[in-house]
């Protein structure tokens, strides 16, 4: 009998619903203080997932989920950049 592979998952810090690591996106702090998207969710620091769905990127905006989970603000310009890349993910 073969055994069932266990999928990871996580928590979408937009709608927070526990989706499989592999549909979502990792947004990343490394060790270097600079925050990037991760698409292959393999890069070093701290890290926290969301959607590839704008509304989920505005609810954790609003909620400013995202500088909660990686500690630290965020300038607006990063931001601008997180989302334009989630953008051309979708």
């Amino acid at each position: 009998m073969a055994r069932k592979k266990k999928i990871p998952l996580r928590v979408c810090i937009g709608c927070q619903e526990k989706k499989p690591k592999k549909e979502l996106i990792r947004i990343v702090r490394t060790p270097e203080d600079s925050i990037e998207v991760d698409f292959k969710g393999k890069r070093s620091g701290r890290g926290t997932y969301i959607c590839p769905k704008k509304e989920c990127f505005q609810k954790a905006l609003k909620g400013k989920r995202i500088e909660k989970n990686l500690q630290r603000s965020i300038s607006p310009e990063v931001m601008a950049e997180l989302e334009k890349a989630l953008e051309n993910k979708e």
